[in-house]
C-alpha cells in the first residue's frame, strides 16, 4: 500500500511522527479531511497517488511540511508559506494575546507595524482582532512579502493593510501605537545545528540574528523609540534565555513585561514609551 510504504520512506528520513504527516500529506493529496483516510473504501485515483508520491518525496528531504503543503496555521488563521518565508510558530501567538492583554479595549483606533514581517502572521492577526486598526509590514525580502501580500488579501485587509519592501528603518517616526516584529536571534554559529527543516530550508535572514543573536535587537534599541507614539508599545519575539531587556535600558523605553509561551519560556517582551 502507498501509505504503508510513505510511512517506511518518512521514518527513515528521521521524520518525528511519520504516520501522522503521512495521514496528513494523503490527505491533502486527496483533497478530503484527516480522519476520511481511515475510510476502507477510500481509494486515489492515479493522479492523486502520484500527487501523493511527490509531497512524500519532498518530505523526506526533510523540506519543512508547511512547505510541502504550502499552508500554516497561526492564531487559527490559514496563511499561505512556501520557500523563502519563514514558517509562523504557535509560540509566536503569545505576541498577539500580550498585544490583548495589554490593549484589552478591541475597538481602540491604532496604527500598528510589523517589522520583518514574513508571511504576514503577524500583523494579520492583530487587524482581524483589531476592527480599527490599520498597519504597515515591512521585509527585505521580496520573496516573503510575495507571501504576505497573498495572505492580506485572502484575509480581505487589502484595505487596512500596506505592505513595503524596505529596511525597518523606513518606517515612518512617531507614527505607531503598536509596533510588532519577531527578529532574527538565533546565534550565527548555532544555525546549522537545527533541525534539517529550519537549518537547510527556511531564509536564514530570518533567523540569523549574529554572533550573539542579538543584532536584531540593538538595532530595535535605537529604531523603536522613534517609531512609537508617546504611550505606544513594541511587543518583541525572544528567543530561550535571552536577556534582551538590558539592550533598551536608557532608550527611552519603559519594560512593561516578559510573557512566557505555552512552554513556559520566556518569549514576548513588551516594551512601552514613556
Amino acid at each position: 500500500m502507498i501509505f504503508d510504504e510513505a510511512v517506511r520512506q518518512l521514518a527513515a528520513a528521521g521524520v518525528e511522527s511519520p504516520r501522522t504527516e503521512a495521514r496528513l500529506l494523503y490527505a491533502y493529496a486527496l483533497g478530503v479531511r484527516r480522519d476520511d483516510t481511515l475510510s476502507a473504501g477510500l481509494a486515489p485515483s492515479a493522479e492523486q497517488a502520484a500527487a501523493f508520491a511527490a509531497m512524500v518525496a519532498r518530505r523526506v528531504t526533510r523540506e519543512p511540511f508547511a512547505y510541502v503543503t504550502g499552508h500554516k496555521e497561526f492564531w487559527s488563521l490559514d496563511f499561505v508559506v512556501g520557500p523563502g518565508v519563514l514558517v509562523p510558530r504557535p509560540e509566536t501567538e503569545t505576541l498577539i494575546e500580550e498585544a490583548l492583554r495589554v490593549i484589552p479595549d478591541k475597538n481602540t483606533p491604532m496604527a500598528i507595524a510589523d517589522l520583518g514581517t514574513g508571511s504576514g502572521a503577524l500583523l494579520i492577526a492583530a487587524l482581524k482582532e483589531f476592527p480599527r486598526a490599520a498597519g504597515l509590514a515591512l521585509d527585505s525580502s521580496p520573496e516573503a512579502l510575495g507571501y504576505a501580500r497573498r495572505n492580506v488579501f485572502a484575509h480581505g485587509l487589502s484595505d487596512r493593510a500596506k505592505l513595503r519592501l524596505d529596511d525597518w528603518g523606513a518606517a515612518p517616526q512617531g507614527s505607531f501605537d503598536l509596533v510588532f516584529s519577531n527578529p532574527p536571534y538565533i546565534p550565527s554559529a548555532e544555525i546549522a545545528g537545527l533541525d534539517p527543516e529550519v537549518s537547510r530550508f527556511e531564509p536564514r535572514a530570518a533567523l540569523d540574528g549574529g554572533g550573539d543573536g542579538l543584532d536584531a535587537y540593538r538595532a530595535l534599541a535605537v529604531l523603536l523609540p522613534k517609531m512609537l507614539k508617546t504611550g505606544g508599545r513594541a511587543i518583541l519575539e525572544i528567543g530561550a534565555g535571552q536577556a534582551v531587556d538590558p539592550l533598551f535600558e536608557g532608550s527611552g523605553l519603559r519594560l512593561a513585561g516578559i510573557a512566557p509561551d505555552l512552554a513556559g519560556i520566556p518569549r514576548a517582551l513588551v516594551l512601552e514609551k514613556a
